[in-house]
């Protein structure tokens, strides 16, 4: 079995089947955001075998190993006097061993995988000793933050958080840094000297890398890869010709005809290296003991070149400047090039929307959403096979963002907040629809004016809370009178002690001590 020929048959084999599998995934139509990720996550597996595949076949025709030649040796016509059927004879009896040391390897083998690649969703499912349901574990919930939704949307909370850390950087909310970013945009009002901190290249960085992972993992699909190559050619040339927008190098004519213009630009110190906003902060500094130090020994170094010792070159401290430079703004290049880069102004406008749904809800909502969405069974993938196609075809209304149910389609409104549930208050005579409405109704003054009709005072009114019936009501009244009138006889009833020094102890406590010899 170690024909090339026959290696190279088995490889072409397997791309078509590989190829085949792919048209298969392809055609699937999943509604469900979940199902959606897995099946191009699928894809992508696919797609890379193939890949891997492809190479090997390259190499193999392109005789690296220099096989080839070897093998059509042994397949070409026989010396005179040697047996014809030599060859064939030893390769049968190869193939023979071969299959009797493995006997379950077999085509039929390789295409139950592919078949199970397919049609599989990688979710597993055991029982814990002692658990009266089955463990479910879909390995895709451990790829995914919450806030993603399975690649729905992005998480941009950590990078919002170093943003914020920034010196420099403009106070914005987590919308408004979403719809910074939105614009393409990384930083509003940062300048050169911000963005040389190592503050600044760690934020680029990790949104970078957040990036392309989520590209890597929601969206495995999009050929990121060959863009970023593009442009990382672009802003070399870009870089050395200083034309990057937002990094462009200050020249030292254009430095000096903005010190001599004052327009509060270009005020840079060539003793100190340091750039400074206004002219009279400029000012200030040359009167400084630090600056006129650095100066005159700048200048005495500079006298003393004829002696062999070189003078401070301006322009090798302006050239580590720029190189320090380079690496914030390569990210922070990359960055404007993948927020732009389709589908992330979707998904970043998305991400505001359920952000802005999210803040709307109480914190009950949202706790019975997450309880939803994990006791949410996971979803068969659909693979198009069935019956009801043309429905799947089409294309889902909704214009509010809800959440989608188990069939995939939006949960209705009325459901979703539990609209449908009536709950009644017989003390108020009052009927609500959902549970919001009838939590909220307990703080209302209809609600409150019928329990004081009661004859129940307005500090007590707190303890009467889900509480809807008036025999109820009476009742637990009737309770914490009982309770009250118990509680002021217990503290009349109650008697003190005063020992010598002055100090009231109880009945208890005062004979307690006076038996351990305290008082």
């Amino acid at each position: 079995m170690d024909s090339i020929i026959e290696t190279q048959r088995s490889a072409h084999e397997e791309i078509e089947r590989y190829e085949q599998a792919l048209s298969e995934v392809l055609l699937q139509n999943p509604t469900a955001q979940k199902n959606i990720t897995r099946r191009d996550r699928k894809a992508a597996e696919i797609l890379d075998r193939i890949g891997a595949l492809r190479k090997e076949l390259v190499d193999f025709y392109e005789d690296l190993p220099g096989l080839r030649p070897k093998e059509l040796e042994l397949l070409s016509a026989p010396a005179p006097g040697e047996d014809d059927l030599a060859e064939f004879y030893v390769r049968y009896n190869k193939i023979k061993d071969f299959h009797q040391r493995n006997p379950g390897i077999s085509s039929r083998q390789f295409i139950t995988q592919v078949d199970e690649l397919v049609k599989g969703d990688g979710i597993q499912s055991f029982t814990v000793e002692g658990d009266e349901e089955p463990t479910i574990i879909d390995p895709l919930d451990s790829v995914f933050s919450g806030e993603e939704s399975h690649g729905k949307y992005l998480d941009l909370y950590l990078n919002h958080s170093q943003y914020m850390n920034l010196r420099g950087a403009t106070r914005l909310s987590y919308l408004a840094y979403l719809e910074m970013l939105k614009s393409g945009k990384v930083e509003r009002t940062l300048d050169l000297k911000e963005k040389s901190t190592q503050g600044y290249l760690e934020y680029v960085q990790t949104l970078y890398n957040y990036l392309l992972s989520f590209f890597e993992r929601a969206l495995p699909l999009v050929n990121v890869q060959a863009k970023l190559k593009e442009e990382e050619e672009k802003f070399k040339s870009d870089w050395a010709e200083g034309k990057v927008p937002g990094w462009e190098a200050e020249s030292s004519t254009a430095k000096k005809q903005g010190n001599a213009n004052g327009n509060g630009e270009g005020l840079w110190c060539q003793y100190c290296q340091k750039s400074y906003s206004k002219q009279t902060v400029y000012d200030a500094h040359l009167k400084s003991d630090k600056h006129k130090k650095k100066e005159q020994a700048a200048k005495s170094s500079s006298n003393h070149t004829t002696n062999g010792s070189p003078a401070p070159n301006p322009a090798a401290s302006t050239s580590t400047y720029r190189s320090k430079l380079e690496q914030p703004a390569r990210l922070t290049h990359l960055v404007q090039v993948l927020l732009t880069f389709p589908p992330i102004p979707e998904k970043l406008a998305d991400t505001r929307t359920e952000t802005e749904r999210k803040m709307a809800l109480t914190a009950r909502e949202r706790e019975t959403e997450l309880e939803e969405q994990e006791e949410a069974p996971p979803v068969p993938v659909d693979l198009g096979n069935d019956e009801d196609d043309d429905e799947d075809d089409e294309k889902i209304y909704n214009p509010l963002k809800l959440p989608l149910g188990f069939d995939g389609k939006p949960i209705p409104y009325w459901n979703l907040h539990g609209l449908g549930v009536t709950f009644e208050c017989e003390i108020c005579q009052q009927t609500m629809q959902g549970r919001r409405a009838f939590d909220k109704h307990f703080t209302e003054g209809k609600h409150l004016l019928a329990l004081r009709a009661l004859g129940i005072p307005s500090s007590a009114q707190r303890h009467f809370l889900n509480i809807t019936t008036i025999s109820d009501a009476m009742a637990l009244a009737d309770k914490l009178k009982r309770e009250g009138r118990k509680s002021i006889t217990e503290n009349e009833r109650a008697e003190e002690f005063e020992d010598e020094e002055g100090n009231v102890y109880d009945r208890k406590t005062y004979f307690d001590l006076k038996k351990q010899g305290l008082l």
